[in-house]
């Protein structure tokens, strides 16, 4: 089975990216204006491709399926990303990072709750949101999942079997721990639309949007032109040798530069 995801992050007014999620130049780059954000809906309407949940598209898969993702639990998520998508009647995959609930910039219990209420999927992204997720231990990884997806269902008095990679770094392990955490769904940050499955998780690749995506390029990702998820893949792949290389000097080299431009 083949299903089309995109991760966002931060959507928010008039490029004010200290007003949601995590704060710093490596974490804006994944921030949008919510004009921008605005222009990629109409785009999907004017494409005829109607946003799905990932429940809808195992249930009844079609190959223009698209699914839209936000991670790390920015307070935006609610006041401007649910708001916008559903104006077109489309709900959203919200990723929380549930050691920030509560915390300014971050989602409130409330909204979270709220959020569930209208319709939209809440799922974990971890607990502390660690930077390197495949590097943590087993142990750490068990910790991550489960004390978030407890969290995430105390709050909405549901059960939480969906779930997102923090930080891009993923292993085999990382799904195996999630699925025994009870996560059935889990993004990843793979260029992918390949869906495979580890243990009794199914593991789902999305394509990034950041700030430097023209709107020609919204529209390819989101009609699954072949060329262009093959140049995204390459892509990533590449830096996926560097980052594994490169370990915690690569991080601290590209913050570095980031802060620079």
């Amino acid at each position: 089975m083949k299903i089309n995801s995109i991760m966002y992050h931060d959507i928010v007014e008039s490029e004010n990216w200290k007003s949601s999620g995590f704060a710093g130049s490596d974490a804006d780059i994944y921030k949008l204006d919510r004009n921008v954000f605005a222009a990629h809906l109409e785009r999907l309407k004017i494409n005829n491709i109607s946003p799905k949940t990932v429940f809808e598209a195992i249930n009844q898969p079609n190959q223009s399926d698209v699914l839209m993702t936000f991670d790390d639990g920015g307070e935006s998520a609610y006041t401007d990303a649910s708001e916008l998508l559903e104006k077109f009647n489309w709900r959203g995959h919200f990723f929380v990072a549930t050691d920030f609930i509560d915390s300014a910039t971050f989602l409130k219990r409330k909204q979270i709750r709220e959020l569930h209420n209208r319709g939209h999927i809440i799922g974990s992204h971890s607990a502390s949101h660690p930077t390197r997720m495949a590097n943590c231990t087993r142990s750490q990884m068990i910790n991550e999942w489960q004390e978030s997806v407890k969290k995430l269902s105390d709050i909405i008095g549901d059960s939480v079997t969906v779930a997102s990679v923090p930080g891009g770094y993923y292993s085999t392990d990382v799904a195996k721990t999630a699925s025994e955490c009870g996560i059935k769904f889990l993004f990843n940050s793979e260029p992918t639309t390949q869906l495979f499955v580890v243990d009794k998780c199914k593991v789902l690749g999305r394509y990034t949007i950041q700030q430097s995506l023209t709107i020609q390029q919204f529209d390819k990702l989101s009609q699954g032109d072949s060329l262009y998820q093959f140049q995204q893949y390459a892509l990533w792949n590449a830096k996926k040798i560097v980052k594994k290389l490169g370990g915690k000097t690569y991080l601290e080299i590209r913050k570095r530069i980031l802060d620079k431009q």
